[in-house]
């Protein structure tokens, strides 16, 4: 009998020859994981293509700017991002309960981030300044309610459908993918070392918001089987429940105090940008940023993936040590060779390894928190710990803008603690795979 193409792929890629991988799934899920591999595969990679090319520490910074929208609208786009897509995710988790089938939330969150992206290019062609500054601050807010909608669901699908051992290279693969797909993008984008014009912003969100609904309809074809529903008749009582977790558990209490400190590796980000905004040659520093996000998740992301399978703790531990260090080489650099700082390549490089960094504290945490969890508690566990780290993030957003007002450099080593005491929390957890 002829083996199809895509079984054939998913061997080439996950190396199934060890039979006990997928003695956690129900042997109806084994037989079709190779479908579902590349189908929540593909819908990864759009996704988060879509999520480069709209990127709020880069792309919509600008784009703001672009508009005339105040600054002050500019400061609250990460923490807007960021928090947006968490908060609600305690409640949303006993929502997403209340079905045994729960692909259909994540398809549900693709098609609204797309909806929200094309209002971005609607908002962009027709207005200016402060409306156009408010508008596009609303329409992310509300691209992130829908985003923390298919942060809770896509980890119960997927470990639903996807063996423990597969589900870091899932994650890294995409974020290669995309990763190399945005690095030509960004080259395009400044070739010619100009300021690129509202038109093609609009067109960059047209193409972002397609990504997400053609996402959207490849993950509705995932087979997913179904799964239980204890809890999902009264979704706030359940959700009040749930935050009892962090008392009671003190698994998930470790990992969400490591997971809070290692924030720094995304806060950072807006800091090193901020070093280089307002002068000479913007334009072709905004395009090395890109380019340097870009190859940070090309090349490391499946590497990152692939280790995560073997250890995600390790992953963890290791991308938030070169995250530190990004940061702390930021401080020396902008202090001892400012001139080097401001260059073309001096910040961007220092942005490619705090990249990398991040890369490896996501794909390692989304691994170990799915890998910590079995069954039906996996949805209280990412919608406990997203939500409260939803929170954190606001409160460190806070401070950290109070501590911008007085220096940059000075947010940035503030960071560098906070992420080495959250290597210190990483190093004492346990191994989950």
């Amino acid at each position: 009998m002829t083996v199809p193409v895509h079984e054939r792929l998913y061997d080439l890629v996950a190396n199934d020859d060890d039979a006990r991988v997928c003695a956690a799934l129900p042997e109806q899920a084994c037989r079709v994981v190779p479908g579902n591999f590349f189908l929540i595969l593909a819908s990864l990679v759009l996704t988060k293509l879509g999520d480069l090319l709209i990127s709020p520490k880069i792309v919509l910074t600008w784009l703001m700017g672009a508009v005339g929208a105040p600054a002050a609208l500019t400061a609250l786009l990460v923490p807007i991002r960021e928090s947006g897509s968490m908060l609600p995710q305690l409640l949303l988790g006993a929502w997403v309960r209340q079905r045994a089938v729960r692909k259909g939330y994540w398809v549900v969150g693709s098609v609204l981030q797309g909806a929200c992206v094309a209002l971005m290019a609607w908002l962009v062609w027709r207005y200016d300044g402060l409306v156009a500054g408010i508008g596009l601050v609303l329409a992310l807010a509300l691209f992130s309610l829908a985003r923390g909608l298919c942060s809770v669901a896509i980890k119960d699908v997927q470990g639903k459908t996807i063996p423990k051992a597969r589900r870091g290279r899932l994650s890294g693969i995409a974020g290669t993918v995309a990763g190399v797909m945005t690095a030509l993008l960004s080259l395009w984008l400044f070739r010619e070392g100009g300021e690129p014009s509202r038109l093609f912003y609009i067109g960059l969100l047209v193409v972002a918001a397609l990504l997400w609904w053609n996402a959207a309809m490849l993950f509705g074809r995932v087979d997913e089987l179904p799964g239980e529903t204890d809890g999902g008749r009264n979704g706030w009582r359940q959700a009040w429940k749930n935050i009892g977790l962090l008392n009671t558990d003190g698994a998930l209490r470790r990992f969400v105090i490591a997971r809070a400190l290692l924030m720094c590796s995304a806060l950072a980000a807006p800091f090193m940008v901020m070093l280089l905004q307002g002068s000479d040659g913007a334009a072709g520093k905004l395009g090395a940023l890109l380019l340097a996000s870009a190859l940070a998740s090309s090349l490391s992301a499946t590497i990152w993936g692939y280790l995560a399978d073997r250890s995600s703790r390790r992953v963890m531990l290791r991308g938030g040590a070169i995250a530190v260090f990004a940061c702390l080489a930021a401080v020396v650099l902008e202090y001892t060779v400012p001139a080097l700082a401001d260059s073309l390549w001096g910040m961007p490089a220092l942005y490619f390894v705090l990249s990398v960094g991040h890369a490896g504290v996501r794909i390692g945490r989304k691994t170990y928190l799915v890998d910590m969890a079995e069954g039906d508690t996996r949805t209280d566990y990412v919608s406990v710990s997203n939500s409260a780290i939803g929170v954190l993030l606001l409160i460190a957003g806070g401070i950290c803008a109070l501590l911008a007002s007085i220096s940059v450099t000075l947010t940035l080593l503030v960071l560098a603690v906070a992420g080495l005491l959250g290597v210190w929390c990483v190093w004492r957890l346990p191994e989950v795979e």
